[in-house]
């Protein structure tokens, strides 16, 4: 099943009546999985595994033969401490649960804000994805693909990276952190990495170009890093204080709902982040934000 199709028979999966408004609460639906997971309480890998359970494993997403792309943020010349990079031992582990469910194989790239090798091997996450089976590279400028946007209130056309277009599953893997320009980067934003061009012409009327782009692009699962998250001073960080351990994934078959949930870990509401609420706005949430199935874990230490 390709990309597109998948999106669309997930869109079918999932219902249920736990309100998002009564967060202690647990999904109970039965036979049918949740439309996100919020697991805490342990360590990355254990994160993931008990996120995925839930959601019906990692073989929901990714079938055998599948090519699939892997998107962490890599942008920064960072560490992983300070949180401004998707968390290593993270990504180890969404690339070997795909390759698990069957992948054959497994890319992970991004278009970096800063020297791209220094960034590469600073976030510690080519070395540990290239550990993990995957085929890491930094992006070619030849490779980026230009793509109508047709219904774009603003931007007609952007290039995309080619290996994402082709890609038979997407997996995004942003890490939950500030950002100076728009409050939060999370699951919608992290997918600026895989377009091309200048992109600072995307930061004036933020909101609506960065959903006039994403629109066509939305991944098969987003899983939000929240092992650590960056409190101040993003998207670049570097200040350890600026740095909250929580110990928390986010996993949804819908960006704009990861995304969504994710903003209760900044105390932030959907009005207060213009993109998040462009998104809803033209109908790019899978699920209603009222009625969200979610599965709350918290594991024991």
């Amino acid at each position: 099943m390709d990309r597109r199709k998948f999106i669309k028979y997930s869109f079918l999966a999932g219902t249920g009546s736990l309100l998002l408004n009564n967060p202690a609460s647990l999904c109970s639906v039965i036979n049918t999985p949740p439309q996100a997971v919020w697991v805490k309480g342990s360590e990355p890998e254990v994160l993931l595994r008990e996120g995925l359970k839930p959601l019906g494993g990692m073989e929901r997403f990714v079938s055998k033969g599948d090519v699939v792309v892997v998107k962490p943020n890599i942008g920064w010349d960072r560490a992983p401490q300070l949180a401004a990079t998707t968390n290593p031992q993270l990504l180890a582990a969404v690339i070997k649960a795909c390759l698990e469910a069957g992948a054959k194989e497994v890319k992970v790239f991004d278009n970096t804000c800063m020297n791209p090798r220094r960034c590469y091997r600073s976030s510690r996450l080519e070395q540990i994805a290239k550990k993990s089976g995957a085929k890491v590279f930094q992006p070619f400028p030849q490779k980026f693909k230009t793509v109508a946007i047709p219904d774009g209130e603003i931007i007609k056309e952007w290039p995309i990276y080619k290996d994402y277009l082709e890609a038979d599953k997407v997996i995004n893997v942003p890490i939950a952190k500030h950002h100076s320009l728009c409050r939060v980067t999370l699951g919608l934003k992290n997918l600026m990495g895989v377009m091309g061009n200048d992109r600072g012409k995307i930061h004036l009327n933020f909101e609506k170009k960065l959903i006039d782009i994403v629109t066509h692009i939305l991944p098969t699962l987003t899983i939000i890093d929240a092992y650590r998250i960056l409190l101040r001073n993003g998207p670049v960080g570097g200040n350890p204080q600026d740095v909250r351990l929580e110990k928390t994934l986010i996993a949804s078959p819908c960006t704009v709902t990861a995304d969504y949930l994710a903003l209760q870990l900044f105390d932030l509401k959907l009005e207060m982040v213009p993109y998040i609420q462009e998104a809803y706005r033209r109908g790019l949430h899978k699920f209603d934000p009222d009625k969200l199935t979610v599965k709350y874990i918290t594991l024991k230490a």
